[in-house]
């Protein structure tokens, strides 16, 4: 039996939820739709992690499947080539995230300082126009472009007497020319969000420094980036959580099956592709995707008590 003060603080907060959704009822029926996407299509699939302890058998199911433990997590620890795309993976998402970041926040500090409207939206629309094309659009002007026979940049390299580079051939220049690429195709649609918070920045502080003398620059250095810093940590912390995932999509597109790129592009995903349609092991792929979670839970995990430590208000629990 509920004593009497926990069954009145019990009725309070029924009626606290009843106000609540009395109050602000049809905003919460607004998110129901994205809460069902989200429940559908990411909690509910969180069942097939059971794969990952099976000998999966496609005829036999998820529940005729005989279970074997952690028997599928050994065929990626105990690879020759696991500490290789397990540092692909990372260096290759440091980069992106450090590279990205910095064009994003760059490109909304620059766009807030533009003058002119129309010229800003075209200016805009062109910046975010690449996120909207698919890898396998991007991976062909790539090869038109580097291409070693017929590609652009070959040939204006023979015009100024410079020998032609194989670049499908020197894995050594492919992270710079994925980050290159990445940060073309992303950046300008990840400054959407530093610059609304820009626009959100009460004006009468860059008023009250330009009557102070404040150049635009020391505006920017003392007020804009400041203030841009929880959200910088935020975005962070959010990559944080695919640090572990290579960007399948580009990097198959754009490499594929070439050998000779492997040393500096093959990452965790596409060794588990590969895997996957050599070996036809579904439980193997799924202890590998599994494996990758955990790490990414642990670091976000990681990374949010550091910015609770340094930076309170940019922390995400």
């Amino acid at each position: 039996m509920q004593a009497p003060a926990a069954t009145a603080a019990t009725e309070k907060k029924r009626g606290t939820f009843r106000t609540e959704i009395r109050r602000n009822g049809l905003l919460y029926l607004l998110t129901l739709p994205g809460i069902l996407l989200i429940f559908v299509f990411s909690y509910l699939p969180m069942g097939g992690i059971v794969v990952a302890f099976q000998n999966f058998n496609a005829i036999k199911g998820i529940t005729g499947s005989e279970f074997v433990g952690f028997k599928n997590f050994s065929f990626f620890v105990e690879s020759r080539e696991v500490l290789h795309v397990i540092f692909n993976t990372l260096y290759l998402n440091a980069l992106f995230i450090l590279c990205g970041t910095l064009a994003s926040v760059g490109i909304a500090v620059m766009f807030s300082e533009l003058g002119g409207k129309w010229f800003k939206r075209i200016v805009q629309s062109l910046v975010t126009l690449p996120n909207f094309l698919s890898w396998t659009v991007i991976a062909m002007f790539v090869t038109a472009l580097l291409s070693s026979d017929n590609g652009m940049l070959n040939k204006w390299l023979e015009a100024f007497g410079i020998a032609p580079i194989a670049y499908f051939n020197e894995p050594h220049m492919w992270p710079w020319i994925l980050v290159l690429i990445k940060v073309w195709q992303g950046a300008g649609f990840g400054s959407i969000v530093y610059l609304a918070t820009i626009t959100g920045i009460n004006p009468d502080i860059y008023e009250s420094a330009s009557i102070d003398g404040a150049s635009r620059w020391e505006k920017i250095r003392f007020i804009t980036l400041p203030l841009l810093k929880p959200t910088i940590i935020l975005m962070i912390l959010l990559a944080m959580g695919g640090i572990f995932y290579g960007d399948f999509g580009m990097i198959y597109a754009l490499v594929g099956r070439n050998v000779m790129l492997y040393p500096t592009t093959d990452v965790i995903d596409t060794y588990v592709y590969r895997a996957l349609m050599d070996l036809g092991d579904m439980g193997m792929a799924a202890a590998v995707g599994v494996f990758q979670s955990v790490i990414g839970f642990i670091l976000v995990v990681t990374v949010n008590q550091l910015a609770r430590r340094f930076s309170p208000d940019s922390a995400l629990f």
